[in-house]
């Protein structure tokens, strides 16, 4: 956990200095945010402890001062008093950006931001190469039973080697759930894999897919056929849910499961129960409902369960993109451009009339229209 900036030292009017103020939690970045704000003299970060009351004296001139929020996109590293939400908001009369620190943003309601005008940006895709990586790993781990022979040579003797008998990953069908940024990359080292590739997007259309690497189809079709299936869509209200009882028995007998894209588009004891039966070969769990899952989780007392904790993108060099892109990102739109990786569009014509309300003059980079 990095140490929180003196607050007493570092606070100033921003209005008479032209100061563009951000702020954070203490929680883990790469030093390269800080490097980047501090190369940008018109720019200060200030750091808050996670467990500040909102509501305290440096908390409130924090927020009162904040022209973005750089939050944690990891539900259980952010309370609930520090999402970016109405409450939130109404104490940030000066916000004017919320940038999360990867692709998801379940930390932010959206809804009450674009009410706000206040602009929604993510780092989508700074973590790809990472997340693709870790999903072939739990992959190619369920299929050749990988921890299993790793927790039984560490507890057992005098069992056979074909105990331990696994599965080819070649010539087996995968079924992607979402070919974004990640999608497209898992599809891409599957394929190497000689794997034939499936995919379910409702935001592209089958050319485009077909170009990622997939073939488009519907989810009752990519459900019957795929030995694999992975989710790399986002959590929303469309997807919460989804993979329920009814959508694991119409997977395809003895085929994988594998997320790594958040806790509670699966239901766990749905989940628990097709592995149970044995209608399921076996599960790569990398988000979870509640992250770290409790000891005594049934899903970690299976064997054919591999578990980690949300760190398909917890990699040195994703890490360092996320910081970097994320800073760089903030920077770009305080300075009057449109986001790269904007979430909430339809918040711009509001933004950009708290914008020249906050800076007293409009912002430069736009050419949208305000009614």
């Amino acid at each position: 956990m990095q140490t929180p900036t003196s607050f007493s030292s570092d606070v100033t009017d921003s209005a008479s200095e032209s100061l563009k103020s951000v702020f954070r939690l203490d929680v883990w970045y790469n030093p390269i945010m800080k490097e980047i704000f501090e190369a940008n003299p018109e720019y200060r970060l200030t750091t808050l402890p996670t467990d500040a009351d909102a509501d305290d004296a440096t908390s409130t001139a924090v927020l009162r001062e904040a022209h973005a929020y750089q939050i944690s996109s990891a539900k259980d590293e952010t309370p609930l008093h520090w999402r970016a939400n109405a409450e939130l908001l109404a104490k940030a009369p000066n916000l004017l950006c919320v940038s999360t620190s990867g692709a998801g943003y379940d930390t932010v309601d959206v809804d009450a931001c674009t009410k706000a005008g206040v602009l929604v940006m993510s780092q989508s895709g700074a973590n790809a190469v990472s997340v693709a990586e870790h999903t072939i790993g739990l992959m190619i781990s369920i299929s050749k039973r990988l921890g299993e022979s790793d927790r039984r040579l560490r507890s057992d003797t005098g069992f056979s080697r074909e105990s331990l008998m696994g599965n080819e990953l070649c010539g087996k069908t995968l079924g992607l759930v979402g070919i974004g940024h990640i999608g497209r990359r898992v599809a891409k080292l599957a394929r190497a894999l000689d794997m034939r590739i499936l995919a379910v997007d409702p935001e592209l259309d089958a050319p485009t897919i077909a170009e990622r690497g997939a073939k488009k189809v519907d989810l009752e079709v990519l459900l019957a056929e795929s030995d694999v299936v992975s989710l790399h869509c986002p959590r929303d209200a469309s997807t919460e849910q989804m993979f329920n009882a009814a959508i694991f028995q119409a997977m395809k007998p003895g085929a994988i499961f594998v997320t790594t894209a958040r806790g509670g588009i699966h239901s766990e004891s749905a989940l628990q129960e097709a592995l149970e039966t044995g209608h399921l070969a076996g599960a790569g769990l990398d988000v979870w409902d509640v992250e770290p899952p409790p000891l005594d989780h049934p899903l970690l007392t299976m064997p054919n369960v591999v578990a980690t904790y949300h760190t398909a993108g917890v990699t040195h060099e994703a890490r360092r993109n996320i910081a970097s892109w994320a800073a760089e990102q903030v920077i770009h739109t305080l300075d009057g451009h449109m986001p790269t990786r904007l979430v909430n569009p339809e918040a711009l014509p509001k933004y950009i009339l708290r914008y020249e309300k906050v800076f007293g003059k409009k912002p430069a980079g736009y050419k949208t229209k305000v009614s």
